[in-house]
């Protein structure tokens, strides 16, 4: 059993919902990432997401593109990502990390090389936000081989044959983006969000974990009731931002946005 399933299995059993939190590598230093994600993981992380750094991040809206520039300010490549997991797998073995990004980078390293480079480093799973599973016939194939999980993401704009035919290419978890628009844009609905959690649940045992608009402790709280995971990544990349000039108070400041979201999901 992947480290995925194991996660969302083990919450199942204690009546809780997973909290996922996601930051950008190498923003504002590389230096920093490593201690961050260990910093999440104490605070309540259950699975963790980190962003590969990409010039043209277009899901994406101006916070969490800013945090690719200062990523890429300091030359954050993918092999610096997988570095990065790598050395977090050094204190941590059990807390799965999901790359998420774009297809551009893991194309230009090749299919198979990050399939083993990433599974050497201790990846439990991908998502290509670019990347549709009409055209990842090979790229799923080397992932499964692998042993890494591919993510899709589902938006309220999608319609039931598609999410049948997503929900069927994917594993490890669905990321269903709660509101139309980028990263860190509109308020979300729960009531819409668990009608439309309802709609994919027909068509996959997978867990759903909701994101995009979720902002603070209520919203946090508010989703998992509805889903099986909360994923939380502008405010963190935001509190990341305002502290650029002061790295060392990055992972306990961050830390506890996550902290207190935790206290309020599992009220």
């Amino acid at each position: 059993m992947s480290r995925i399933n194991e996660c969302f299995k083990q919450l199942e059993s204690q009546g809780r919902k997973a909290l996922i939190p996601y930051v950008t590598a190498g923003d504002p230093d590389p230096k920093v990432t490593v201690p961050l994600m260990h910093a999440l993981v104490d605070s309540g992380a259950d699975i963790l997401e980190l962003g590969i750094p990409f010039s043209d991040p277009m899901a994406d809206g101006p916070t969490i593109q800013l945090a690719c520039e200062r990523a890429l300010l300091h030359g954050t490549r993918l092999l610096d990502v997988l570095d990065m997991v790598a050395e977090f797998r050094q204190k941590d073995s059990t807390t799965p990390v999901v790359l998420m990004g774009y297809l551009n980078p893991i194309e230009i390293m090749g299919y198979a090389t990050f399939a083993e480079k990433a599974s050497a480093a201790g990846v439990d799973g991908v998502l290509t936000v670019d990347l549709p599973p009409e055209e990842a016939g090979e790229f799923n194939v080397l992932m499964k081989q692998a042993g890494i999980d591919v993510i899709y993401l589902l938006a309220p704009t999608t319609e039931e044959d598609r999410i049948q035919q997503v929900c069927a290419a994917g594993s490890g978890y669905v990321y269903y983006v709660s509101v139309k628009g980028v990263t860190g844009s509109s308020e979300l609905n729960v009531a819409e969000v668990a009608e439309k959690l309802d709609v994919i649940r027909k068509y996959t045992d997978m867990p759903v974990g909701v994101g995009f608009g979720i902002r603070d402790d209520n919203s946090a709280r508010a989703v998992s009731e509805v889903a099986d995971g909360v994923i939380v990544g502008s405010v963190l990349v935001n509190k990341i931002a305002e502290l650029a000039g002061s790295q060392d108070q990055i992972p306990e400041a961050v830390a506890a946005i996550t902290a207190s979201m935790r206290q309020a999901m599992d009220k």
